[in-house]
């Protein structure tokens, strides 16, 4: 009985899952607006934003925002997308390319070009069958304030920014 009992708590244990750590800070895919954000479904098959939509011209470069493997590259009803696996389980969704530079089965590293946009670009984040807010992800920069010289000049260098995690905001 003893035993039987130990073992209920060891499986009970290894069960209980984990508080998760702290959310990645990713730089944005973009540099561009969001003209449409996150705007989840009350339900599997009603309308929404499943993903931050941002105003990009033709021809923008979209890079990896974190480091995964290319799960898919093609076009699904007309829109060509990218989807990357992460290593934690979340798929990352890259979508209305133009002409995508990776393939399937291909590992990426953040910062990669993955393609550029054919217009407007969608950018998602899903955990098994579940929309993610994307921008509770994604980094902000913050630039560390700095005097302009007493003699008009222009500064020497711009400092680069530092990102602030969504943890941090």
């Amino acid at each position: 009985m003893t035993k039987l009992l130990v073992l209920g708590v060891v499986v009970a244990a290894l069960a209980t899952p984990t508080a998760p750590g702290p959310s990645p800070c990713w730089r944005p895919p973009v540099d561009a607006v969001v003209v449409d954000p996150f705007r989840p479904p009350t339900c599997p098959w009603c309308p929404g934003n499943r993903g931050i939509e941002y105003a990009t011209p033709a021809g923008t470069p979209i890079h990896a925002v974190a480091s995964g493997t290319v799960s898919f590259s093609g076009t699904v009803a007309g829109t060509t997308y990218v989807v990357v696996a992460l290593a934690d389980g979340k798929r990352i969704t890259y979508g209305n390319l133009a002409d995508p530079l990776v393939s399937r089965g291909e590992r990426v590293v953040t910062g990669q070009g993955l393609g550029r946009t054919a217009g407007r670009f969608h950018f998602g984040v899903r955990l098994g069958d579940h929309y993610l807010d994307p921008d509770r992800f994604l980094g902000v920069p913050r630039y560390r304030v700095r005097l302009l010289p007493i003699d008009g000049s222009r500064p020497v260098s711009t400092p680069s920014p530092r990102w602030v995690c969504p943890d941090e905001r």
